[in-house]
């Protein structure tokens, strides 16, 4: 059997990214409908795609910026939201620790939930994979692609359909979340990051300013980077 190249390794990522790419389609579109109706310009909201690239946090940015809290305030809170991809980070490590700078920095720009759910499976079925970077190249730069593209189709649009977020473009994103954490919880640090979080987002859900989902997310995240660790405790014994 031929050794994968440098560009099936990217074709394969990018094909496999594809059911992603389509759950994520509606969610960018929605996030640019949502920039068109915030004091924000329409190229503030292109330019925080292209650099931050972080869908959860792009929402809650912009609705936050939209209600005039201070930066402070705002950098805090999307910290916390994309505080789940250390958790990421350190399950992918160990396929792509021996990059060099520049390849690890690009990876972990290209890090989102969707390429993350293609690549920890693709490296789960090969984990000695030597092109498994080029893979998750294709995964995360398709996705990144993507993002572009409906973010400026929501910019566009958005102020000529105003009512584009009341269709349930939504549920596309919630269904596509479905589909990353089930087969996740299969591995015990995600399942206990998932019940943790799932748990305390119910019971703090009458916080004001939706204080409950960030106590969630960093509930999630601290039991499940801790039964990681302990995971890995127990193996090196």
């Amino acid at each position: 059997m031929l050794a994968p190249t440098r560009a099936a390794s990217f074709a394969a990522g990018a094909r496999d990214t594809l059911p992603m790419i389509i759950g994520a389609a509606p969610f960018g579109l929605i996030f640019g409908a949502l920039v068109a109706t915030t004091p924000l310009a329409t190229w503030h909201g292109q330019l925080m795609s292209l650099t931050v690239f972080a869908g959860s946090s792009q929402f809650i940015a912009a609705g936050l910026f939209a209600t005039g809290v201070g930066y402070l305030v705002l950098w805090a809170t999307t910290l916390i939201v994309n505080l789940r991809h250390m958790l990421y980070a350190a399950n992918l490590l160990p396929h792509v620790g021996h990059l060099n700078v520049r390849w690890r920095a690009l990876l972990g720009f290209l890090l989102t939930d969707e390429t993350f759910a293609v690549t920890s499976s693709h490296f789960h079925r090969h984990p000695g994979d030597p092109m498994g970077h080029w893979y998750f190249l294709g995964s995360g730069l398709s996705m990144y692609m993507n993002w572009q593209v409906w973010t400026l189709a929501g910019l566009l649009f958005g102020a000529a359909f105003p009512r584009l977020q009341t269709l349930g473009l939504d549920f596309a994103m919630v269904a596509t979340f479905i589909a990353i954490i089930v087969p996740q919880m299969a591995r015990l640090p995600w399942a206990v990051a998932t019940i943790v979080a799932g748990t305390a987002a119910y019971l703090c859900r009458g916080l004001p300013y939706k204080l409950g989902l960030l106590v969630a997310v960093a509930l999630g995240i601290a039991a499940g980077m801790a039964s990681l660790h302990a995971k890995r405790r127990g193996d090196a014994k």
